[in-house]
């Protein structure tokens, strides 16, 4: 059976998360201590909230160093605000720092007539790639739940698995190597949402 080790840094969606990662095979420890994760076969970092709240969470719990470390050499799953705290900075607050795992930025959706924000609720995902395994059994267009006000833009475009259009046209997916992300939350998008996860458990790197 697949371990994971759910981060927790006070700013996750954890409970869904872990129900429905156990719903399609894993084994979960939720925990921030470095030496289970380091135990661990693969690893999710979720995250909610703001971004500095998030970047101080993980700094208390002193897994921020893990989280860079882990995220060459074992496969990783970031959702939402994990996915955003893999770039370098971020808009919220009048700008934040993030880990910098990426070379990006964390970007405020526009003010637009008729859109609001967040951007909450389903919304179609475009792959980029659909033959890869985070995609298996996933069908194009997709709708994913979202809840959001901020997106990534990564400087590489190669990172970008997939995009969503809410006025812009955003990246809702990135990818490299042993690390996928998204800024849906999978845990909460029902069917496709637990394909995803379920992928994620069958990944091989």
């Amino acid at each position: 059976m697949t371990r994971i080790a759910l981060l927790d840094y006070g700013m996750g969606n954890l409970h869904s998360a872990a129900k429905a990662l156990e719903h399609v095979g894993a084994q979960v420890d939720v925990t921030n201590d470095p030496k289970v994760v380091a135990r661990a076969d693969k690893i999710v970092f979720p995250g909610v909230g703001a971004m500095r709240d998030c970047i101080q969470g993980m700094q208390d719990a002193g897994i921020d160093d893990v989280i860079k470390q882990m995220a060459l050499n074992k496969p990783v799953l970031a959702i939402c605000v994990g996915m955003q705290a893999l770039m370098n900075r971020s808009e919220e607050n009048g700008g934040s720092n993030a880990l910098g795992i990426f070379d990006g930025v964390v970007k405020q959706f526009p003010e637009q007539p008729n859109l609001k924000v967040p951007h909450m609720g389903w919304n179609q995902v475009q792959q980029v790639d659909p033959s890869h395994p985070m995609w298996n059994n996933i069908a194009q267009d997709t709708r994913f739940y979202f809840v959001h006000s901020f997106y990534v833009e990564p400087v590489d475009q190669t990172l970008v698995a997939a995009h969503c259009d809410y006025g812009v046209n955003f990246c809702a997916a990135i990818h490299k190597e042993n690390l996928f992300a998204t800024q849906f939350h999978p845990e909460k998008s029902h069917t496709a949402g637990l394909q995803l996860l379920k992928n994620f458990v069958e990944w091989q790197i």
